[in-house]
This record gives C-alpha cells, structure tokens and sequence, in this order.
C-alpha cells in the first residue's frame, strides 16, 4: 500500500508538486499540469499527454524535447478536465496545433475531446487521438474499443520525435496513428494496487495465481491462471502478443517490459531474459530492448509486456534525441528558458458573472445553491456505497468523485452567487467546477449536465413545470449526443432516460415536486434493474461478466441526486 502520504486527499497535488520541484530542468507548472521548461521553435506542433496521477512516469516524465510539450495532470485514476487540458494545451502550443495524446478511456476521450474542440473553436487547431495497445480489453475486430497502456511509451516517443523534426499536424497525426496501429501490450497481476489512504487493495488475486489483463486503473484481470515461473509468465505474453501481430510488420521488434509498481528490476530482468529467447526462436530481430517502469499503477504487483513492430520511419523515430525526467537518448541542447516561464498561470479560468440575473432567477439561484449543499452532503454520506459498486469491475473511484465534484460544485455556486448570478449561470459555473475537480467520466458527465441544464434555464425567467420537463429532455439528448450511449449499455442513461420519460408523463398531473418525485422513483428502480444488464461501453466492458448482479453507480449515483433534488424541492 501507499504508506508516504499525509491527507489522502491531497496526494496527487502534493506528488505534482514535489515532482516540479525534482525537475526545473525540465517542466515547469501551471493550471492543469506542466510544460517543457526551455523554449521550442515558433510552428512547432505541440504534442500534449495526459491522463490520471498513480502511473508514473506516465505520464509527467515524459515531457522534454523529442517527446512531449505539456502534461495534464488528473487525479488518482482520474481523467483531468477540459478546462485543465485547455490551459496546458494554450501554453504548449507554438503556432503549429495541438495533437492530445492519450489512453482510451471514456472520462479521458470526453474531456481531452472536449479540450480539443474548444481550443479549435478559439483559431487553435487540435485534434484528440488515443492509444488502443492493450489486446485483453477487447478482441481484435473492436481494436478501437481497446485500452491504452504501456503502449504510450513507443507511441509518443515517435509522436513527439515526428513533432520535433518540424512535420505539420497531419504528418505528426499520421505517425501516431501508425506507431499505435503497430503496438501492442499484455500485462499480468499477482495483486492489486491500493488508493492512497485505504488500508485494502482494489482487487485481489488468489494465492498461487496470477491475473492476466489486469488494467492500470486498477481494474482487475479478465481471467486468472496458475503462477508459474519467470520463463512461464514470458512464454504467456510472449506467445499471446505474437497472435496478435500487426498486419504488414516485417520482423523487426522492439520489446518493453514495465514493471507495474512493485516489481524489482532484478525479477524484470530475469523474465525479460526468457522474452528475448521467445523472440528470436520466433524469428525476430529485437532492435531495442527495455526494461523498467513505464507505466505504474501505485503499488499493484504485476509487469507489461509490450511488443512494438517498427518500420523504417519508426525505427529512425525511436532513436531521435530525447531528454525528458524519465527517458534519454542522443545529445540535446539543454536550450534557454521559455520568456514565460515566471507568468505561466496557475488559476484555473471560471465562468464569472458578467450581467447579474433577473431578481426572480437570483431567489431560484439561491434555492438552488441550497439544493446543491444536500447534494453534496448526500454523496459523501454515500460515498463508500458507490466506491464498492464501482470497485466490481471498475477501479473504485465513483464515490469520492462524485464527492469530491459536487463539493466543489456546491462551493462554486455559492460563490456565483455572492456575485449576483441567476439560476442558469450558477448552474453552468457549478458544472464547470463539477467537471474539473471530480475527472473521471461521471466528472465529464455531471458537467455536461449541469452546463446543459444552465443554458435552458437562463438568467431571466423561472421556468414552469412543463418547461423543466422539457429542460430535462434537452440536457438527455445532449447527454446522449457528447457520451455516445444508448440505454441497456449500463451507463447513467439507464436511470436517465426513464425519468425523463416518466417526468413528461407526470408533469401535467400535478405540481412539479410531486411529478418530479415520483419520476424519482421511476429513476431508482431503473438504476437497481442494471444489475442485470452487461457494460457495452465504458472501463466496466472488459470486465463485463463481474458488473452483472450489481447495479451501474453512475446510474445509482445520478438517482440519488435526483431523489434529493425532489426531496427539497
């Protein structure tokens, strides 16, 4: 377990601190993450990464000429915000676009998708790409649905080399694309890893037995298998990545084995000699070979193994120069400072109060406020309910990020309000703050939310029950639209979805507490009946078969705000 911490809460600001503080040299910080610290050349593209805090070096040691520019940095196990990707994003960026790189999961492909279409609607032009490298997260005709994992080091290496050689946006989108088409990964667990501050592991691992397929976030493995010896843990990645070989690769390889957190490079060392042997008895020629950690997840026992298949480009590529906190190579000229390194901003930007809202919307915004506090106080009373249906076959994280965001939503509400917001802008602003303290997917989500439910409010009018039904049939459409799930995925849909329906149904039968209330109830009902459906989408699918006989938290949590939202109304 993690044991060198103070409050939990704080761990991964007080980590991002301290590693800013070990690397001058390289990064300086701001809002959302870092940056490189010395100047880059004006038309440059500017590769940023990212993801959540507990896999270092992944992702912050990473940044540094010949590989990438900015980082932004999430919670533990957590997507960071758009707002933070944005901020990283502006202050990377030379003229030459933004490429954002990183894993393929869902709070991440909504946020950094997110960042990126807002930095391109500013005249900043940016693309969004994830990696898909880990083969036990889906089959091989759903690549696209597949995790990115250790994967990130070759992909981003040849990313970040191809930006710095001056190619423009498309070259540079193109070589990511086909370094991550040619790379893949299999990792396997001996046991699980342990959020700061909790005294048991996310998942655990029966004695004797291994887990194969295990997920960075701490999601358990698809299948276990006996624990055999070093030479038998590398003939079981070995032989299950070569099945998987890219289509056109020749026989060029070049294989990482990464430690998960608490391997020794010494045992790393001994399997990685039965690697090499497995590879060249298959009739490869291993043009690199590394062993270390990559990409961690805390303190989970376990190692990758990824397989790289380079060309001619890639091979070139991976050799360029590199110096960053955690990977050298070649002869870089350390370079001057950024201009800016001393102005680079820390504050985050927020929406403010630019016209106060009509005296009716301020009464409704501070009733409002007052809802948001229970909500709050009601998700960290349920905190612990959600982290443990969370924890069946995702990383466990639900419950202290629904707590952690609807506190800093509540928090931002009242302080709009202070400054005379009406009802729609408190709302935009709490689902702002929401978004980018909670991360995650639900973070993404109760963002969209609330940002949706803001504008159809507005500042000016209270809206009657009819158009409250109606508000609420917009922010699901719009939810639909940005999450890209249908109802029976196993997602909040599932217990959104009938309360709109049965919200229109009851609105016209009564005052709109009453309808609001038993829609409520309609909502809970569907939240309990998706413990009998199997995750499609999301870090739940690959686990799929553990998610069933247990309820979706996202669409447990999202009943239990609509029942307090009822109760105070």
């Amino acid at each position: 377990m993690t044991r060198l911490l103070n409050n939990p809460d704080n761990f991964p600001v007080e980590s991002a601190e301290g590693f800013l503080l070990a690397n001058k040299r390289h990064v300086r910080g701001l809002y959302g993450g870092a940056v490189r610290a010395t100047k880059t050349p004006e038309g440059k593209v500017a590769l940023v990464i990212g993801g959540g805090t507990g896999h270092y070096p992944a992702f912050a040691g990473w940044v540094g000429h010949g590989m990438a520019d900015g980082v932004v940095m999430g919670n533990i196990f957590s997507s960071p915000s758009a707002a933070q990707a944005v901020s990283v994003a502006k202050a990377a960026e030379r003229g030459g676009g933004v490429l954002i790189a990183f894993g393929n999961y869902a709070g991440d492909v909504l946020h950094f998708g997110d960042a990126a279409a807002q930095l391109s609607a500013q005249g900043i032009p940016a693309r969004a790409v994830v990696t898909t490298d880990d083969i036990a997260s889906a089959g091989p005709e759903e690549k696209e649905k597949r995790r990115g994992i250790a994967g990130w080091v070759p992909v981003f290496k040849a990313t970040g080399a191809a930006a710095e050689r001056g190619m423009n946006l498309d070259e540079v989108e193109r070589v990511f694309h086909k370094a991550n088409d040619r790379t893949r990964t299999l990792g396997v667990a001996f046991s699980g890893c342990t959020l700061p501050g909790d005294s048991e592991p996310l998942f655990t691992v029966p004695e004797g037995k291994m887990a194969i397929g295990l997920g960075v976030h701490g999601e358990p493995g698809i299948a276990e298998v006996d624990f055999g010896t070093a030479d038998e843990v590398a003939k079981v990645l070995v032989e299950r990545l070569l099945e998987e070989r890219p289509e056109g690769a020749d026989n060029r390889v070049i294989a990482l084995l990464n430690g998960l957190g608490t391997a020794k490079y010494e045992e790393m060392f001994v399997t990685f000699r039965a690697i090499h042997r497995l590879l060249e008895e298959a009739g490869l020629e291993i043009v690199d070979g590394e062993v270390g950690e990559f990409a961690t997840s805390l303190d989970m026992s376990g190692v990758s193994l990824t397989l790289h298949w380079p060309d001619d480009e890639l091979v070139e590529l991976w050799n360029d120069p590199v110096d960053t906190p955690t990977i050298r190579r070649g002869t870089v000229d350390a370079g001057d400072l950024r201009d800016d390194i001393h102005t680079l901003s820390q504050d985050p930007t927020r929406i403010a109060v630019t016209e106060e809202g009509s005296e009716e919307s301020r009464a409704l915004a501070a009733k409002m406020a007052d809802t948001l506090d229970k909500v709050a106080a009601m998700l960290r009373e349920k905190m612990s309910e959600l982290g443990k249906l969370d924890s069946y076959a995702g990383d466990g994280d639900h419950g202290t990020g629904m707590q952690r965001g609807s506190e800093n939503a509540a928090s931002a509400a009242r302080k709009l309000l202070n400054e005379g917001a009406g009802a729609g802008t408190l709302l935009a602003g709490a689902g702002e703050a929401w978004s980018a303290t909670a991360g995650g997917t639900s973070g993404a989500l109760w963002g969209v939310i609330l940002g949706a439910a803001g504008q159809g409010v507005g500042d000016a009018d209270v809206p009657s029950a009819e158009k409250v039904a109606e508000i609420v049939d917009e922010v699901t459409t719009t939810l639909q639209q940005v999450g890209a799930a249908e109802e029976g995925d196993k997602t909040m849909l599932d217990a959104l979805l009938p309360f709109t329906r049965a919200l229109k149904d009851y609105v016209g039968q009564g005052n709109l507490a009453e309808s609001w209330n038993k829609a409520a109830t309609v909502a809970a009902g569907a939240a309990q009946q998706t413990a009998d459906l199997s995750p499609r989408i999301g870090r739940a699918r690959p686990l799929a078969e553990k998610s069933v006989g247990h309820a979706d938290p996202g669409a447990v949590s999202l009943a239990y705000v609509l029942a307090t939202i009822g109760e105070d109304l």
